[in-house]
């Protein structure tokens, strides 16, 4: 993999081959941020359910001020650290290597607040709509924020979001929401 855009254009990113991991397509990956572009530059952004940190690291290639990394998987936390100290990142970046659940709960004890939030959890666990209420629940979305979804086949209720964007790339679709105000 690579980072597709900006400052850090062309950059190697490792993945870890294991099953349920796949990571999200160049082609999806630059479809993806020309859909979020203005709202990148400046932003404080979630990357949950890391895995390589991709997402996280073509936000803070794009201007982010900084990135919260959050992977619970041990064999790819180290790998998204050893990406992320051999970019040589000069934003910032925060790593922890716990479950979701605690990291939301956290995050909302020190009153973080995110303008971008990726939400790519493994397919096969149906997550997106358990984590959308989360983030309502602990009040972690900026009032302008977006949370972008990837997924296959599970059904987003947006409870409490409103719908910026829907794409399909084969197999894989995004979905960009907002809350509501």
């Amino acid at each position: 993999m690579r980072v597709i855009s900006g400052k850090y254009k062309g950059m190697t990113i490792k993945g870890f081959n294991q099953e349920k991991t796949r990571p999200t397509m160049d082609r999806v990956k630059e479809s993806l941020f020309s859909m979020i572009q203005t709202k990148v530059k400046g932003s404080v952004v979630l990357d949950l359910f890391a895995g390589s940190g991709s997402l996280g690291i073509e936000a803070l290639s794009n201007g982010s001020k900084s990135c919260y990394f959050v992977e619970a998987n041990k064999k790819m936390f180290s790998i998204l650290k050893n990406n992320l100290i051999n970019l040589k990142l000069e934003e910032d970046y925060y790593l922890t290597n716990n479950d979701y659940v605690y990291a939301l709960k956290d995050f909302s004890k020190n009153k973080l607040k995110f303008d971008l939030i990726f939400l790519d959890p493994p397919y096969d666990m149906h997550l997106i709509n358990r984590v959308l209420d989360e983030l309502i629940k602990y009040d972690l979305l900026a009032s302008d924020g977006q949370v972008i979804c990837e997924y296959t086949d599970e059904i987003i209720e947006n409870n409490g979001y409103e719908i910026i964007k829907d794409k399909k790339y084969g197999s894989k679709k995004i979905r960009i929401l907002q809350r509501r105000n």
